[in-house]
């Protein structure tokens, strides 16, 4: 009985790390979503937007071209 009740909090368990690591690793929608949230909440445009989300999160600007989803593309080259 005990073998399935551990097993059922290692399930558990697996399943609250892995929702952390969406939380604490960058995919292309976090960043997305992220930089939207940025823009809205703020006076920033998008190309200042990114670089302050970078600065506050000591991301690399050039590590972030793989992060930039198509539509926010289409947003950088609109305000440019």
């Amino acid at each position: 009985i005990s073998k399935n009740s551990s097993h059922t909090n290692s399930g558990s368990m697996e399943k609250e790390v892995n929702e952390l690591l969406k939380e604490k690793f960058l995919c292309q929608n976090k960043f997305t979503s992220d930089i939207e949230t940025l823009v809205l909440n703020s006076e920033l445009n998008y190309i200042e937007a990114i670089i302050t989300y970078c600065e506050e999160n000591n991301i690399e600007l050039e590590s972030v071209n793989k992060l930039i989803s198509k539509p926010l593309k289409e947003k950088l080259k609109a305000e440019a």
